[in-house]
C-alpha cells in the first residue's frame, strides 16, 4: 500500500509541487540510518540533482553569521554509526556530497551491539522497550543476552580505523554513549550519556563535536540543558518540519527517510509531504517530553 501511495504522490505532481513551493525557502534535514551502498548511490545522486546539499556545519555557520542559504538547502544525516556506513565512502567521494554521521561513542570502535539490533528474537520488543524507565529496559534486555558493556563475536558499528578513513568526507557528531531513550534516564545517566559521549569522541577519535542527535528523537528540557552545559551548540530531533536561520538550535527538525529503497519513497519523504500526512493520521510516539521519566 505504501508503494502505491508513494507512486501516486510522485506521478500526480504533488511531491514536486510541494518541493518547489513549500520547501523551496526552507532548510531541510534528512535522517538515514543503515542505507546499503546501491541505495545510497541512487538516493544521494537524486538529492544532489534536486536540492542544494550543504553540510551541517555550513548551516550552523550561516545561522551564526545570518548568511542567506541557497534555495532548497538540504542537510543529510545518519544516526548511530552502523558498520555498513563505511560502504558510503566511495559514493560520498564520487558525488562530493557532505553528510553528518552521529556516533554512539561507546559502541563504535568496539564489538558491542546496538541494544535495538542485538538479535532477531528481541526485535518485536524494541518499541515497547523504548517506553519504559532505562534501568528496567536494561534488565529486560538481559533476558535476550544483551548487556551494554559486553563484546560479541560480530560487530555492528564502525571501527576506529573506518572512522579515521572517513573523516575527510564525513562530519562525525554525537549520538550519546549507548543510545538510551534520554527522557527515560535518571539525571546521572543522562548526564553521562550526553556529556561523556562528546568527551570520548573528541579524545578517542580526535573529532570536533558540537552537535547532539537525541536517540529515537526523544528529549526533554533537562537534556537540552545538559547538552548546553556539555558545550554542544545544537541538538537534532526527529520532530517533523523545516529549519531556518532563526530556528531553535537545540530543537532542529528532521524528516526520517528510513533508508528509502525507491526513488518514489525518497522523493515523497524528502520533501516532507509524507511526514505531514502521517502526522495528520496519528501523532508520533517520540519527541519532546515535558519531564524525564
Amino acid at each position: 500500500m505504501s508503494n502505491i501511495i508513494y507512486k501516486a504522490l510522485r506521478y500526480s505532481g504533488a511531491a514536486w509541487l510541494w518541493r518547489e513551493t513549500v520547501q523551496r525557502g526552507k532548510v531541510t534535514f534528512l535522517l538515514f540510518h543503515d542505507m546499503e551502498a546501491a541505495d545510497a548511490e541512487r538516493n544521494l545522486a537524486y538529492l544532489k540533482r534536486h536540492y542544494s546539499v550543504i553540510g551541517l556545519q555550513d548551516y550552523l555557520d550561516a545561522v551564526r553569521s545570518k548568511t542567506r542559504l541557497p534555495r532548497k538547502a538540504l542537510v543529510i544525516t545518519f544516526d548511530d554509526g552502523h558498520a555498513s556506513n563505511r560502504s558510503l565512502l566511495p559514493v560520498l567521494e564520487r558525488l562530493q556530497v557532505p553528510v553528518t554521521i552521529f556516533l554512539c561513542s561507546e559502541v563504535v570502535g568496539t564489538q558491542r551491539h546496538f541494544w535495538f539490533r542485538h538479535n532477531e528474537e528481541m526485535k518485536p520488543q524494541v518499541e515497547s522497550l523504548k517506553r519504559i524507565p532505562n534501568e528496567e529496559r536494561l534488565r529486560k534486555l538481559e533476558a535476550f543476552g544483551f548487556t551494554q558493556e559486553q563484546e560479541y563475536s560480530d560487530r555492528q558499528a564502525l571501527t576506529a580505523n573506518e572512522i579515521e578513513e572517513m573523516k575527510g568526507a564525513v562530519d562525525f557528531q554525537s549520538h550519546t554513549c549507548f543510545h538510551p531513550i534520554l527522557p527515560q534516564c535518571g539525571d546521572s545517566t543522562a548526564r553521562h550519556e550526553i556529556i561523556d559521549s562528546k568527551k570520548h569522541l573528541e579524545e578517542r577519535f580526535q573529532l570536533n563535536i558540537n552537535t547532539l542527535s537525541y536517540p529515537n528523537g526523544d528529549y526533554s528540557e533537562r537534556d537540552i540543558r545538559l547538552a548546553k552545559e556539555a558545550g554542544y551548540t545544537c541538538g537534532v530531533t526527529v520532530d517533523s518540519g523545516y529549519n531556518g536561520l532563526h530556528s531553535d538550535l537545540f530543537r532542529l527538525k528532521r524528516f526520517s527517510v528510513n533508508d528509502a529503497h525507491t526513488t518514489e519513497e525518497l522523493m515523497v519523504k524528502a520533501c516532507g509531504l509524507y511526514a505531514l500526512i502521517k502526522h495528520k493520521l496519528h501523532k508520533p510516539p517520540y519527541g519532546f517530553k515535558t519531564s524525564p521519566q
